[in-house]
């Protein structure tokens, strides 16, 4: 039996675009926005019980709370613009500090590249049956490493330069380097079959070049269930590549190594900068790493309690901050943080 009503959400759809339409001022379309947006909203509390729908649903689903968010989105807009009357422009011009040539030309902002980005990935995997989940930035030892099949005298941990935050007990807790913990929490606290995608900012020491920064985002994928096989794993990062990169694109796998899965690869695509005949960003190779995937370790699973005799999974994760750079064919990664107007306006 099906936990979604789609009856119940036109109906909030509809409730809320009444309230729009009959929105006296500026102050009641930000309540009416914080609503949609904000941690009671019904479109997100569906969107986050996708994971507990039968397969099938999963992507009508996930379509579905997309589609009336950004028709709501556009509803608050025009009446966003409706109310902003020449009284009141001229109201708050009278009230506005005169910061010179900054303030001559008002314009209105939009969403970072890599937020546009986080979005559209996680469209695409909520199209493929994922649900999207989310944690700690600060995290502890256990799930930043350990519970991740790497001890505190396991070499891999020199894979990761972090964070540290000073405690009481050094080295207790830290910046998340990479967004696996989440999938620890998520095995702890559900139990399969499970399949997820995990976005969110992620640190390490590393120094900033033309394919890194300190500070990036990544998103993560699970899957859980009975019999899950590496070619399983092959299929879901083809049909990703597809999806958000165009059918022309190209990927491959090289074998790698990562401590929490076993087997491990490597999974790439063709430069789009130079469309593989070499160049700087590419380091000359033609081709661009995305991120590592491969099956759950055995031992991961023993961590959070989940038979590995019963269960299976794969574990992919990659860069945001990379996707938007190859999709959009950006040569130096920095330019991302750089907040230069003359680059954000493009996008």
């Amino acid at each position: 039996m099906s936990l979604f009503d789609p009856s119940l959400l036109a109906a909030a759809e509809a409730a809320i675009a009444q309230r729009i339409a009959e929105a006296g001022g500026l102050d009641d379309l930000r309540a009416i926005e914080d609503e949609v947006n904000g941690r009671e909203s019904v479109f997100l509390a569906t969107r986050a019980e996708i994971g507990m729908l039968d397969k099938d649903l999963r992507p009508q689903v996930g379509r579905a709370v997309n589609d009336a968010l950004r028709r709501l989105d556009d509803l608050l807009s025009q009446r966003r613009d409706e109310l902003a009357s020449p009284g009141e422009e001229q109201g708050l011009s009278a009230e506005r500090m005169d910061l010179g040539e900054l303030m001559a030309v008002s314009r209105r902002g939009h969403l970072h590249l890599v937020t546009q980005a986080q979005m559209e990935l996680e469209d695409v995997f909520l199209g493929m049956g994922f649900s999207v989940a989310e944690g700690p930035e600060v995290e502890t030892d256990w799930y930043n490493f350990e519970a991740l099949n790497m001890p505190p005298d396991h070499p891999a941990r020199g894979m990761f330069d972090t964070f540290y935050l000073q405690t009481p007990q050094p080295g207790t807790l830290m910046l998340r380097t990479h967004t696996s913990p989440v999938q620890v929490r998520l095995m702890e606290s559900e139990r399969p079959p499970i399949s997820a995608v995990m976005p969110g900012v992620v640190h390490r020491r590393d120094t900033a070049d033309a394919r890194h920064t300190p500070t990036f985002h990544q998103i993560e994928g699970l899957l859980v269930d009975r019999g899950v096989t590496f070619g399983d794993l092959a299929g879901t990062i083809e049909a990703f590549t597809s999806a958000y990169f165009g059918p022309s694109a190209r990927s491959r796998l090289r074998p790698s190594y990562f401590p929490f899965t076993e087997p491990s690869a490597e999974f790439e695509i063709t430069c789009t900068i130079c469309a593989g005949a070499g160049c700087r960003t590419c380091s000359g190779t033609g081709w661009i790493e995305l991120g590592g995937c491969g099956l759950v370790d055995p031992a991961v699973f023993d961590a959070v309690g989940i038979d590995p005799e019963e269960w299976t999974g794969f574990a992919f994760g990659f860069g945001i901050d990379r996707c938007a750079q190859m999709r959009h064919s950006i040569a130096d990664m920095r330019a991302l943080m750089e907040n230069d107007l003359r680059f954000l306006e493009q996008f």
